[in-house]
């Protein structure tokens, strides 16, 4: 076992569940949660922190402000922790307990939203609350994790380049969109490689990102109310939505064979399921999809059958 003196040191890289026992097809799931944050967002965190730190932007005495559904809050929480500064997270009422209850022990001061912006939803109202912080204290500094070069780079040097070691032979990869992080260092990582790779966004039906109109998304992580700066469409192949119910019952699905995964993940495995299925699955041999983080942090939502009914006029049995 490693010895590690740092909490974003300790990574689990290698580690891909097959699908096919639970959903007929040979898909690998990539699992990114099984790091001391819990989620594919550490990488993100520690890639900006470092980024920051060496451009001067963040020195001894800051204050780390930034807006975050979770868990990209945890892991900032972990690494400010580690590296003696404070930090602030600015969240929203879709933020799921454990998350806030992990920030704040981590010594994270969390603030949440309940009235959205009237054009920018939730996500506006959060990014206002940044900005009135950062006016406030020169002392405080916005990574700005939609807008931040060093988040699509983190995945860029990172995700994508295990993903190739594993699957040298990869053909198609599916990747979630919330900030597009991930999604545009796996896609631009490929594209420079000159591999064959079919890149696939799966994103909310509710979300901005891709051009749909705006509507209600309860789960956290994937989707947006204002499209990432972040993100180059041209890098993408292809683009699927998927609405809550769908991703709901793919986490249930997976569940049921012993896999306890996020309403991301579920939201990717039903857009990948929804994919194949339009699509002749023998041009792609090696499919990859990305898990972000683990389903422990989602009991009282996705898998609690009272906020299930109360929130989604669907029968869930």
């Amino acid at each position: 076992m490693p010895v590690i003196s740092a909490p974003d040191a300790f990574t689990v890289d290698d580690l891909y569940v097959d699908l096919h026992g639970v959903v007929g097809h040979h898909l690998h799931l990539k699992c990114e949660g099984l790091n001391l944050a819990g989620s594919i967002k550490l990488k993100a965190a520690a890639g900006m922190v470092e980024a920051a730190e060496a451009t001067g932007l963040l020195r001894p005495g800051n204050t780390l402000v930034e807006s975050s559904s979770g868990n990209l809050g945890v892991a900032l929480s972990m690494i400010a922790a580690h590296r003696g500064y404070r930090f602030v997270c600015v969240t929203d009422t879709r933020c799921t307990e454990p998350a806030v209850r992990m920030m704040r022990a981590l010594g994270a001061r969390v603030e949440v939203v309940s009235r959205p912006d009237a054009e920018g939803g939730l996500l506006g109202a959060r990014l206002e609350r940044v900005r009135e912080l950062c006016a406030g204290d020169d002392s405080y500094v916005w990574l700005n994790q939609y807008a931040n070069e060093g988040n699509w780079r983190a995945h860029y040097t990172t995700t994508a380049p295990q993903i190739l070691k594993q699957f040298p032979d990869l053909g198609l990869l599916f990747v979630g969109a919330g900030t597009t992080g991930t999604l545009m260092g796996c896609a631009r990582f490929f594209r420079d490689e000159g591999l064959p790779v079919t890149v696939v966004a799966v994103d909310a039906v509710g979300s901005v990102t891709f051009g749909q109109e705006p509507a209600r998304r309860l789960i956290p992580g994937l989707g947006t109310s204002r499209r990432p700066e972040i993100l180059d469409p041209s890098f993408v192949d292809d683009v699927v939505h998927v609405a809550e119910p769908d991703a709901i019952r793919a986490c249930h699905r997976l569940a049921a064979h012993g896999f306890l995964f996020g309403g991301s993940t579920g939201t990717v495995v039903a857009g990948a399921l929804r994919w194949l299925a339009g699509h002749d699955r023998r041009e792609h041999p090696t499919a990859v999809l990305i898990a972000p983080d683990l389903g422990e942090r989602y009991l009282g939502s996705v898998y609690d059958e009272n906020w299930l009914h109360t929130n989604y006029a669907t029968d869930w049995t």
